[in-house]
């Protein structure tokens, strides 16, 4: 059994399939990890939900900020944005069974046997392991539960709290972890978000780094998978921590990880977010503590 992680899809369903291709992808046997962001942007959400949902045993997901978006859309929470490409999904006669699915997905997932966590945006460094995927188990038991389900997505959308505090409860609880592991980007060592900052880890206001660069970070040594940060490129110099949203909704590439040989593979996408076939700039090895190979997808001739 083969298991591969794959960065943000954002409904670019073409060159994920290039991707699982190209490794003789088979859900029989092997794994596809998906570090959330599974639609929106890009122009195939509904038929990109469902061809996981056709493969849901042998997919593990956890959410991110697009999926969770339409989720509230559903619920008439938020109205579409202008950029979203979501509609398809809202008004297709299976919305409901795929939403559904959608719902049951994980925040935080861990791998024991392998000690590899995902996340779609990072885990806050005042947290450790064990303390994220209990705060994940709160978010991800209000989107399960009929009664909590409304109310959460109600209060998801904000900036407020910027940082956690073991007293905070309700709604307002629920959002800040939420943020945590759907948005967070740049933070102060002890947490606190700045959630405006989407560039490069140069633009850190004063006090904030990237989440997974704090010296004291309690989960240093964890080996975690996270995207959301197309801006970085794919690269993180942190031993251990890798990066896999290589922005193909905006025209770079889609990401696949082998968690046993951690050699990368890279699918060129074009600006609609369909396969492409412009060069793209490859990302640096991986650092001496996690050795990876890249390894570029060249799709076809037509």
């Amino acid at each position: 059994m083969a298991v591969y992680a794959v960065g943000d899809l954002q409904g670019c369903l073409e060159p994920l399939k290039c991707l699982l291709e190209r490794v003789a992808f088979d859900p029989a046997k092997d794994r596809l990890w998906l570090v959330g962001d599974l639609v929106n942007r890009g122009p195939q959400s509904l038929e990109t939900l469902r061809f996981l949902y056709s493969i849901r045993e042998s997919v593990v997901c956890v959410l991110g900020n697009h999926d969770l978006h339409l989720l509230a859309t559903s619920r008439k929470i938020e109205r579409l944005k202008k950029a979203d490409t979501l509609r398809e999904v809202l008004e297709a006669p299976d919305s409901d069974q795929l939403l559904q699915w959608l719902r049951q997905q994980k925040l935080v997932h861990h791998d024991t046997e392998r000690d590899i966590a995902m996340v779609h945006a990072g885990i806050p460094p005042q947290w450790t392991l064990a303390k994220a995927l209990k705060h994940a188990a709160e978010v991800e038991a209000a989107l399960r539960d009929d009664n909590l389900y409304q109310p959460f997505l109600a209060g998801m959308y904000g900036n407020e709290p910027t940082k956690w505090d073991k007293d905070l409860h309700g709604v307002t609880r629920l959002r800040v972890i939420t943020n945590y592991f759907t948005r967070m980007r740049f933070c102060t060592s002890d947490g606190k978000l700045d959630l405006k900052g989407k560039e490069g880890i140069d633009t850190a206001l004063p006090g904030y780094a990237p989440w997974f660069s704090h010296k004291n970070r309690k989960t240093r040594g964890q080996k975690i998978i996270f995207g959301h940060w197309a801006a970085l490129e794919g690269k993180c110099d942190e031993p251990g921590v890798y990066a896999l949203d290589t922005g193909c909704v905006w025209g770079a590439a889609m990401t696949m990880l082998n968690l046993d040989t951690f050699e990368r593979y890279r699918c060129e996408c074009d600006p609609a977010g369909k396969v492409g076939h412009a060069p793209v700039p490859q990302p640096p090895v991986e650092p001496a503590a996690s050795p990876a190979t890249e390894i570029p997808i060249t799709p076809p001739a037509v």
